[in-house]
């Protein structure tokens, strides 16, 4: 549920739930479509079932994304936010007051929502698009939509009418009454009457349209208001059954309506997989974990969509987000590295306002998305969640094997014979002697870095014979490796990639400075993706100068008009390393002269 509106998660169909559903709904569909539909595939080939959710993003800034990023991280979904006509306003939750279902909205057009789908699927991405078909809107007054339609609450022209709506014109007094709970209406939107033939086909005519521009799952908006019989009679009109769908149903002890009662429709959000996330890495102890799942009275894994924040719960602080810092972060690559559901990582934009919508042009559309400025933040591209897509992927089919904890907030596991996790939430810093069931071989540390063409831009790790490596991870850090990133298997290191830069080998400089403070002992380096700031090993970092403290600096020549990721690293007198909290810090090079960076430590 937002603030001020109520949400209902859809649910796609994975290849994990597709089998029930295709036979639970087969004879339906077989009076009800051509003998000649073919469903397609309900997954991208592989493994890659990790979503991306591109919270308020236009079309062409999402296919951007699926082209640069998503695609080669290995994501197999981009969820966008609702792509039909709703009322006018600022606000994030005016996308989900629809007004009619044409596909026109402040995140753009018809056209560049079908070339973004077609991008995205290019790209080996398929799209989710989040459905709002509980409810229309809630403006009791009436206006005009986004695109120029008319309406008046109950009266939309040409769609509905007051029969189409439920007979309780009233909010929701008590969610522990089923009946008000599914008919009457959610913070004063208007609800629709999904058990009506007519109000039926309207919707499934909406979603057909959908699958007729190639979104290829449905995340279903405030689904626990909608009988489940009304969503599974909606979902046999589907033009293809295949799709994925995944249902947002808040479930809570003692109330009448539960989670369980849709996973014949499809996944359902498991909302107390990121309750009880924050709790752990909050106010518990990691060591917990090793046995999160169904035995912790959540949904079975193959019916549960996860995540560690989304939308909702950044806002109503029943999750972890963003402003957690390193414990965000960790709690992300947990979900990636652990055998439990579908997962999605949420990306969206900082607020102090939680009904503040994305930053707009002054015509109310929304202005294209663009990673770390305006408050965007990007968390899909967080280099230690990005590169945890692969391993989730490399790993895909393994049990947990190997766990180890030290009883309180270090923990590592195997995911069979494919990879191996280590997460160290304590304040100092682990060293030991891990025992796996990996090759022998050497591995890249996909937190901290990556393969390159010739070897890893972060740290190495050496599985020897017997299965064992010995490694040290800093506090409130994590290590993870896998067989698909070993040293050599990645691009070409040669700087000419598009934003490198530099090509005919001119540089300008990069004054590096952040504002930290210290105690005796202490020193503060920068590290990067550049040879020139030690391809991410902090022990060939550039130090950083004290002279004007609290403001640590130090100027760097490097390649013009290259893009460089860094961050900052406090290093101790013993040598032990921390890395501030948050995103790779992304600079571009000026094409002469000096860029200069007053940065705040991020703890």
């Amino acid at each position: 549920m937002g603030t001020p509106l109520a949400h209902a998660a859809g649910h796609r169909t994975t290849r994990r739930t597709l089998a029930a559903i295709v036979a639970a709904l087969a004879l339906t569909l077989a009076t009800l479509l051509p003998t000649s539909t073919a469903p397609a595939a309900a997954e991208p080939a592989g493994s890659e079932d990790v979503t991306a959710v591109l919270f308020q993003w236009t079309w062409t800034s999402v296919a951007q994304e699926c082209t640069d990023v998503l695609g080669p991280a290995g994501y197999g979904w981009v969820q966008v936010s609702p792509p039909q006509e709703h009322v006018r306003g600022s606000q994030w939750w005016t996308s989900y007051q629809p007004v009619s279902y044409r596909i026109e909205s402040k995140l753009g057009t018809r056209a560049e929502f079908a070339a973004m789908v077609q991008t995205c699927r290019d790209a080996g991405v398929d799209v989710i698009a989040d459905v709002v078909i509980n409810h229309m809107s809630g403006k009791s007054e009436g206006g005009t939509g986004f695109a120029g339609s008319s309406f008046q609450h109950y009266v939309y022209p040409g769609i509905y009418q007051g029969q189409d709506f439920n007979d309780c014109r009233r909010d929701i007094a008590s969610y522990g009454d089923r009946w008000e709970v599914q008919h009457c209406n959610l913070v004063n939107l208007a609800d629709l009457r999904t058990g009506s033939d007519y109000v039926r086909g309207r919707i499934a005519g909406y979603l057909n349209d959908l699958i007729s521009l190639g979104v290829r799952g449905f995340r279903v908006d405030a689904a626990k208001h909608i009988p489940a019989t009304d969503l599974a009679a909606i979902r046999s009109r589907l033009s293809d059954p295949s799709v994925y769908v995944v249902q947002e149903v808040i479930g809570a002890a003692g109330e009448p309506v539960q989670d369980s009662e849709y996973t014949s429709i499809g996944d359902v959000h498991e909302f107390d997989y990121a309750r009880n996330l924050k709790r752990v890495f909050t106010n518990e102890r990691l060591a917990y974990l090793s046995d999160f799942g169904q035995s912790w009275g959540m949904l079975p894994s193959a019916s549960a969509g996860v995540f560690v924040d989304n939308h909702d719960t950044e806002r109503n602080g029943e999750s972890l987000n963003q402003t957690y810092g390193s414990t965000y972060t960790l709690a992300n690559v947990f979900m990636l590295a652990w055998p439990y559901g579908s997962p999605a990582v949420h990306s969206g934009y900082s607020f102090t306002d939680k009904d503040a919508g994305a930053p707009q042009h002054g015509d109310g559309s929304v202005q294209d998305a663009t990673c770390y400025a305006n408050g965007w933040r990007c968390q899909h591209d967080w280099r230690p969640i990005r590169n945890m897509v692969g391993f989730h992927n490399a790993v895909d089919g393994t049990a947990v094997t190997r766990w180890w904890s030290n009883g309180n907030d270090q923990i590592a596991f195997g995911r069979g014979d494919k990879g191996y996790a280590v997460i160290n939430q304590e304040g100092g810093g682990l060293s030991r002697t891990f025992a796996t069931s990996l090759p022998a071989g050497t591995y890249c540390d996909v937190v901290n870095g990556e393969p390159t063409a010739t070897g890893c831009s972060g740290a190495t790790v050496t599985v020897r014979p017997d299965g064992t490596f010995t490694a040290s991870v800093p506090a409130n850090d994590a290590l993870a490796v896998h067989v698909g990133a070993r040293p050599g298997t990645g691009g070409d290191d040669g700087g000419d990639e598009p934003g490198d830069g530099g090509e005919d080998g001119t540089t300008a400089s990069v004054s590096f400075g952040v504002r930290a403070t210290t105690v005796w002992g202490q020193n503060l380096r920068v590290v990067g993706d550049h040879p020139a700031l030690g391809s991410w090993d902090p022990t060939a970092g550039v130090a950083l100068s004290s002279a004007t403290y609290p403001v640590w600096r130090a100027q760097v020549a490097l390649p013009a008009g290259a893009t460089v990721r860094f961050k900052y690293v406090r290093v101790d007198g013993a040598g032990a390393v921390v890395w501030e909290s948050g995103a790779d810090r992304v600079a571009t090079v000026p094409a002469s002269g000096v860029l200069t960076l007053t940065d705040t430590w991020r703890g």
